[in-house]
């Protein structure tokens, strides 16, 4: 056989070669952008008597901040230019990043990080307060909850001469305790769910559990579950 017809043939192994070569690294990128997307859909177990381990954790690389979950997945977020990070958390299936413009929050089920910026005169929190499933964050003019169970961050905002007295979490819910009001949340309702004080009722005590909080004052028991969107209430003896 000549020179010249072989030529061809070889020309044609070339091309094969590169079009190979091509398809397989068009292969790769799309499963590492699908991959990512796949493990952040796995929920984390939704029993409320289920403890979670750390189904989470928080990488900062350069202007990016990263959450790795359990499952091997990953979600990105990218910080803006001059953007300092001031606190950062993580327990059981969710995370929490406080920078000096905003508050950024994301759950082992979530699909993107949420955010919410700072209003102008409000001042930055110095941290966050985190359950299982849960997390609360407070300004001088809101709480700012996180809802780990629908990835959304929730928002209360004080009122005019309204302020905070304490907040706490256990794994599944949270209390916020202002001057004139409690306010419940967890992941498996969503939203935070109010209940008046009387005119100078005083808290005494707040006992946070995993799935319960009960908050004593000197009139009554108030008590939030987890899996309900109403307080319920026990006078106290008068003495």
């Amino acid at each position: 056989m000549k020179r010249g017809e072989r030529e061809p043939q070889a020309s044609r192994a070339r091309l094969d070669s590169a079009a190979m070569w091509r398809w397989l690294r068009a292969a790769l990128l799309t499963l590492i952008a699908i991959a990512p997307l796949r493990a952040g859909s796995q929920m984390p177990p939704v029993d409320p008597r289920v403890p979670l381990g750390q189904l989470l954790e928080l990488a900062f690389e350069e202007n990016t901040v990263i959450a790795f979950d359990a499952q091997g997945g990953s979600i990105a977020q990218n910080l803006e230019l001059g953007e300092e990070v001031h606190w950062y958390g993580t327990q059981g299936a969710i995370g929490i990043v406080l920078t000096d413009r905003r508050i950024l929050a994301v759950a082992a089920n979530s699909g993107s990080f949420q955010e919410a910026r700072y209003r102008r005169g409000e001042s930055a929190p110095s941290e966050a307060l985190l359950g299982d499933r849960v997390a609360i964050v407070a300004t001088s003019e809101r709480a700012v909850g996180f809802d780990g169970g629908s990835g959304n961050l929730i928002e209360y905002r004080f009122g005019p001469q309204e302020s905070l007295v304490a907040a706490q979490t256990g794994a599944n819910v949270v209390v916020v305790v202002t001057d004139r009001k409690l306010l419940g949340l967890s992941p498996f309702v969503g939203g935070f769910f109010p209940t008046p004080l009387f005119v100078r009722e005083r808290v005494e005590r707040i006992n946070p559990s995993p799935n319960l909080v009960t908050v004593q004052t000197d009139h009554r028991y108030l008590t939030f579950r987890s899996d309900s969107t109403i307080w319920t209430e026990l006078n106290r003896p008068l003495g």
